[in-house]
Parts: C-alpha cells; sequence; structure tokens
C-alpha cells in the first residue's frame, strides 16, 4: 500500500504530462492481450477514463482479430494473413463486420459508459466514418516489395473528422470498429492499426498509441538488448526495407509513418500486456515501448 505522501508524490510527478495533454486529443488504438484478459480490460478502461476526466480527449480504434478468428473457426474457415493482414472473402468480411460492430465495439462502448466515461460506438458506415478502397498486401522479400490481392480488405480514403471532432466537442468519446465503406456500399476489413493511424492524422492528435502484445520494436527480435527505445520516421522506413522490421510489426510501424505524415504530433507502440500501459506512457518521463517522431 502507498502511503498518502507516496500518493501525493505520484500525482505531483505526473501534473506536468497531465498539463501537457490536457485539452489534446489523443488516438488509441486497442488490441491484443489487452482486450482478451479481462483484468488487463478493466484497466485499460481504469486509463481512458483517467485521461477523460483530466482533460484529455481519447479516440478508441479496435481491433478484434481473436474473436474474428475464434467465429471463423466456428463455422469452419480457416485464417490466412499475408503481409500482416488477413485474408478476406464475401464470407469472412461478413463475419468480420458483425464481430466488430455487434460484439466488441458495443462491450467497449459499455465498459466505459459504466465508468462513467460516455462512450459512442461507430462503425466506418456512420456517416461516411471511414471511405474506403480495396487494399493490396505487400510482401516484402530480399529488399523487394509484391503486391497481392487478399479479398475485401481495404485502405481508408478519407474520414469524416467532423462527426468525431462534434463528439469530441460534446464530451463524448467516439469506438470506433475498423469497418470501412466502398463506393458501391460494399464493406471492407481494415486493420486497426491503419484506421487508427488516418484518424489520428484527420484529427491532428497529439499522440497515438499502438497498443500491441511486444516490448516494442528489437533490431534483433532474439536479443533483448537490441531494444529500440525511440527512432525517427525515416530510419523506421529504413529498417523495413532491410527486413529489421519485419511480418506483423509492419503493419504498426507503416501506421505510425501514416500518422505522423498527417499531422499527428508523436506515435508510441507500446506493451498493452503491462497494466496501466497508457498511463505509464503519457504521464511518465521514460514512457514505455518505442517511440516514433518525425
Amino acid at each position: 500500500m502507498f502511503s498518502a505522501e507516496d500518493t501525493a508524490s505520484i500525482l505531483v510527478a505526473a501534473l506536468p504530462y497531465i498539463q501537457k495533454y490536457a485539452g489534446k486529443t489523443v488516438v488509441i488504438k486497442y488490441g491484443g492481450n489487452a482486450m482478451i484478459s479481462e483484468e488487463l480490460k478493466k484497466k485499460v478502461m481504469e486509463d481512458i477514463a483517467l485521461m477523460k476526466y483530466v482533460g484529455i480527449s481519447p479516440v478508441i480504434v479496435h481491433g478484434g482479430g481473436p474473436d474474428i478468428t475464434g467465429m471463423l473457426k466456428k463455422v469452419g474457415k480457416a485464417s490466412e494473413f499475408v503481409g500482416g493482414l488477413r485474408v478476406t472473402d464475401q464470407e469472412t468480411v461478413e463475419i468480420a463486420e458483425m464481430v466488430l460492430s455487434g460484439k466488441v465495439n458495443s462491450s467497449i462502448v459499455s465498459d466505459l459508459n459504466l465508468k462513467g466515461t460516455p462512450a459512442i460506438g461507430l462503425n466506418g458506415k456512420d456517416a461516411f466514418l471511414l471511405k474506403a478502397r480495396k487494399k493490396l498486401a505487400e510482401v516484402h522479400e530480399s529488399g523487394r516489395v509484391e503486391k497481392v490481392d487478399i479479398g475485401y480488405v481495404g485502405e481508408v480514403e478519407a474520414v469524416n473528422e467532423k462527426i468525431l471532432q462534434d463528439m469530441i466537442d460534446t464530451g463524448y468519446v467516439p469506438v470506433i470498429a475498423p469497418i470501412g465503406m466502398g463506393g458501391e456500399g460494399e464493406s471492407y476489413n481494415i486493420n486497426a492499426d491503419t484506421a487508427a493511424a488516418r484518424v489520428a492524422g484527420a484529427l491532428r492528435a497529439e499522440k497515438l498509441l499502438l497498443l500491441t502484445d511486444v516490448e516494442g520494436i528489437y533490431r534483433d527480435f532474439g536479443d533483448k538488448s537490441s531494444f529500440i527505445s525511440s527512432l525517427s520516421r525515416r530510419e523506421a522506413e529504413e529498417y523495413i526495407d532491410s527486413g529489421i522490421i519485419a511480418g506483423g510489426m509492419i503493419p504498426k510501424v507503416e501506421a505510425c509513418i501514416t500518422a505522423l505524415t498527417m499531422g499527428t504530433g508523436k506515435t508510441s507502440i507500446i506493451d498493452g500486456r503491462k497494466p496501466h500501459s497508457l498511463l505509464l506512457e503519457l504521464f511518465t518521463p521514460e514512457g514505455i515501448g518505442t517511440e516514433i517522431v518525425k
């Protein structure tokens, strides 16, 4: 147990960071184990509630990969990934939309509302929030990039930031399921990291936080001493080209690069397995994870 003096010291130490982010928008990509573990989920909701109460405007874009995989398994469909993205046929995108919008999104909204944090759930079809087109997966091999059609996987063409800003201005926390709408009304499953990046860029967010299941980026994942706490956008691009950053980490790093290019202040890839990882990143001098800056 902390003494009253210890608690006061912690609050005072956090004050400069609260002042820094008060009145600013922070976009959070919520996914990984932080969505699966009930204990971690509770702490993420507490973090977001605290952020809201100290004057930060959080916007959540969530994933739901394990839930989608679980539902696909129930209907007898295998999951396949190319370049870190899910191969998505017509049946799969229908299941993804059902799971993301109908189950995952409503659960997050309910949890935040119960914390006294008014939240509203959206998917990319609402008010043309995420206008999308087909995305081709990129396979990096031996310094070359091959593009592959993997079905109803989308990339964001445009974000209707006005509806999000209206919600922020009236005190609500937007919670976004990453389903986009194409020009013919078709649904696209959008990588949540990518969607979060475009949302952060459209809102000119102060920070984009990507919750994941690793500590951050390593020069050599097998060597824990090679951890990278900070790198520039240019270094990140070079690491992708050279293969240091590979697999499922590529969409996350590319999301950070996109957000920075569009005007987001800073981006961080942080370990969502750590309790209160959002608060540790925002309100402590050391932060956690890997920060990618301009």
